[in-house]
């Protein structure tokens, strides 16, 4: 009786860990999620990926890769400078990965973590391209119908001096239905035979196909504006995702502007009096019955958090200037995963709350930069049952 197996495809993300343009590059937070685990998130998701794998120098990078399900390599110092291919990178964790496992690669897939709005679509796409299309290698391709230009730009000049056309004819305008169909390397996902590769120690080789993507989604972080634009463009690109209890252990809620609307109350004797949400108490309440950890996090100190705090059973820390040091030391005293905690906020100050938690959520109508780093949205404004929805996406029917 004849067994079947089927082709071991192998992703490898290299990863070092000194970036010159953006230190800490691959680490970076996009909507949350850090470079490279957009990076691990993508490949895991693909039924033809057999492991994941990201080659780095790195303890930080490694620890990311491990947090999202990633095997790691350590990557020798002479393949971790900047000088080094990505291709001795490939062939290095190549055969770390086959030794360790005992089995050979029939698909080597390389994909770039600078890419952060890969998909497991396009993984697919390329992985399938080489085990069922005939290609020998594949590459994820943005189509492309623009006039490209070449020319000499003097230093200290903006413009580009005897230019001359490269994909055209300058004198005769082709409709772009006229000219043939042209594609731009994406950068972001590569697959090839895994011997193929070995042979030609490069990854362009026999049949070579351009798989597709979405040109929306092309973008490579080289220098800070890409970081930038790609947090800005994320809200828009990213498939929107609420966590549920799967992905939450522990919830830290801001306070103003969270769990009120902002407003403050202030009578002629000075006392202050703010307007909270009673479907918020409920949510708490469930949360704290289903073993939830809860704690309310906010940087003023005033006797109405204490108050509310107190009649909802929930640790409170106040009257911090430094909300992120205070969150760290209580998830690292309750031994919580910090990737799985759930932040809701709405100002500039939550966002280095944002960077240290795997689910930084912004309420409907906060700050533009807060909504755009955000892994999630939700649909109230604050002070008006933020906690009671969040309560909902994380328990479900069982609120």
């Amino acid at each position: 009786m004849s067994t079947f197996s089927a082709p071991v495809v192998v992703a490898v993300i290299p990863a070092r860990g000194g970036s010159k343009g953006i230190p800490g590059k691959n680490v970076a937070p996009v909507a949350g999620v850090s470079l490279v685990g957009r990076a691990v998130r993508a490949c895991r998701g693909s039924d033809r990926v057999t492991r994941v794998v990201v080659s780095t120098d790195a303890d930080d990078i490694a620890e990311e890769a491990r947090r999202y399900g990633a095997e790691t390599v350590v990557r020798p110092a002479g393949l971790a400078s900047d000088t080094a291919s990505s291709e001795s990178a490939l062939l290095h964790a190549l055969d770390v990965v086959e030794e360790r496992h005992g089995r050979r690669t029939d698909v080597l897939l390389f994909v770039q973590a600078t890419s952060p709005f890969l998909t497991t679509e396009d993984v697919d796409g390329v992985v399938g391209a080489v085990l069922d299309g005939g290609a020998d290698s594949a590459f994820t391709a943005s189509p492309f119908h623009g006039f490209v230009w070449r020319g000499v730009r003097e230093e200290g000049q903006r413009a580009v001096v005897a230019a001359e056309g490269v994909n055209h004819d300058s004198a005769e305008r082709l409709r772009r239905q006229d000219r043939p169909e042209e594609f731009l390397e994406t950068g972001a996902a590569y697959a090839m035979r895994a011997q193929g590769f070995r042979d030609h120690q490069h990854r362009f080789f026999g049949n070579v196909a351009a798989v597709p993507v979405d040109p929306a989604r092309t973008l490579e972080i080289d220098d800070p504006a890409d970081l930038e634009r790609a947090r800005a463009l994320a809200g828009l690109l990213d498939a929107p995702r609420f966590p549920t209890r799967a992905d939450v252990d522990a919830v830290v809620l801001d306070f103003d502007g969270t769990q009120t609307d902002d407003r403050v109350w202030i009578d002629a004797d000075g006392h202050e009096t703010v307007v909270v949400h009673r479907g918020d108490g409920m949510g708490i309440a469930r949360l704290r019955t289903a073993g939830v950890p809860v704690l309310v996090l906010s940087s003023e100190t005033n006797p109405v958090v204490s108050a509310r705090a107190r009649k909802l059973g929930v640790p409170v820390i106040q009257g911090t200037l430094s909300k992120d040091v205070e969150l760290r030391k209580w998830y690292e005293a309750e031994g919580i995963d910090p990737g799985r905690i759930l932040y809701a906020g709405n100002d500039v100050n939550d966002l280095p709350c944002f960077e240290l938690v795997g689910w930084p959520v912004a309420v409907a109508d906060a700050h533009d930069i807060v909504r755009e780093r955000a892994r999630a949205v939700t649909t109230s404004r604050g002070g008006h049952g933020v906690v009671r929805e969040i309560a909902a996406h994380l328990l479900g029917k069982a609120l």
